[in-house]
């Protein structure tokens, strides 16, 4: 198993919890709170050797805070929502008074909680307290364990494998991209005119705006078979309605998870070699040579390119 396994796996999990969570209509919502809690308990003593109890565990429902790590000195506050008035209304609770020189974090398991991360708070009680660090939601602990080392991401693959449920179905949930693969791959591409001058340019110029020099080449020589592709979508969306847009949006998702791997040279390599990851994982793919899959999934995210799916457009463009 490759990083891109054990991270998309974690990715998952946690995106499924986080939705679940949303769903309250359909859901015993106090019920997955408590679950949620013990999950991050564990979860964040393997993430960052923390020593965290359930202070629920001993006292029920405590206002502003479920989680104590008394070695460490932490408090955290677990919960569904993600607003000003919540975090503050924690940071005044009178329990507080208990742990004036602890450090207090706030985990958000369904909201993003990025524009918290530039606001201000009320602190009564002096908590260490530094927003931009000690607000956490799903998209900021990815991001954290995109950065370890394998042998830790594997550990947290493990834990969360055993905490949140079997393998996924990744035929299933990559089977859209592999379809296209295959039905690209029977194209002949070897007679493809040249592309429009004013398209050549505006590329020419998304290129240079993001400074891919590196794979310029790449992109130029595979821009070509925009208008192949587009025929190749619509002959895919005669199976379904908006399959074509679920290929598109898996390929800017492995985008923006790649953003931070290197230069833009880097992150357009890391997304061609992640979606070729996903695509050799689904059981739809079928039988090409290496060759033909690497030409393929190029084209594609060449395509994605060009339709402004991945990577910044020129201003006033």
């Amino acid at each position: 198993m490759n990083r891109s396994y054990y991270f998309n796996y974690i990715d998952e999990k946690l995106q499924t919890l986080s939705s679940r969570i949303e769903s309250r209509g359909k859901l015993n919502i106090l019920d997955l709170h408590v679950h949620s809690e013990n999950f991050y308990l564990y979860f964040f003593n393997l993430l960052y050797g923390y020593d965290l109890h359930n202070l629920n565990a001993s006292f029920q429902n405590v206002e502003a805070i479920n989680l104590v790590d008394d070695k460490n000195k932490i408090v955290i506050q677990v919960s569904s929502t993600c607003d000003k008035n919540k975090i503050e209304t924690a940071l005044s609770k009178d329990i507080l008074k208990e742990y004036k020189d602890y450090n207090f974090k706030f985990i958000s398991i369904s909201k993003d909680a990025s524009y918290q991360r530039n606001n201000t708070f009320k602190n009564p009680y002096g908590l260490v307290f530094e927003p931009k660090t000690d607000i956490y939601d799903v998209a900021s602990i990815l991001s954290f364990v995109n950065g370890l080392e394998i042998d830790r991401l594997k550990g947290v693959y493990e834990f969360i494998k055993k905490e949140l449920g079997v393998e996924p179905d990744l035929s299933k949930f990559d089977s859209n991209l592999a379809a296209v693969i295959n039905i690209l791959s029977k194209e002949d591409l070897r007679n493809v005119g040249r592309i429009e001058e004013v398209k050549s340019f505006e590329i020419d110029k998304k290129i240079d705006y993001n400074g891919l020099d590196d794979v310029r080449d790449t992109i130029e020589d595979y821009a070509v078979y925009y208008k192949k592709v587009d025929e190749k979508y619509t002959e895919f969306d005669s199976f379904g309605s908006n399959k074509s847009l679920t290929v598109l949006a898996a390929i800017k998702s492995e985008y923006v998870r790649s953003k931070k791997s290197g230069d833009a040279d880097t992150v357009f390599l890391t997304v061609v070699e992640n979606i070729k990851d996903k695509v050799r994982s689904s059981s739809n793919i079928e039988s090409m040579s290496v060759e033909e899959l690497d030409l393929c999934v190029e084209i594609l995210v060449v395509d994605a390119f060009v339709r402004c799916k991945i990577f910044k457009k020129p201003e006033n463009n």
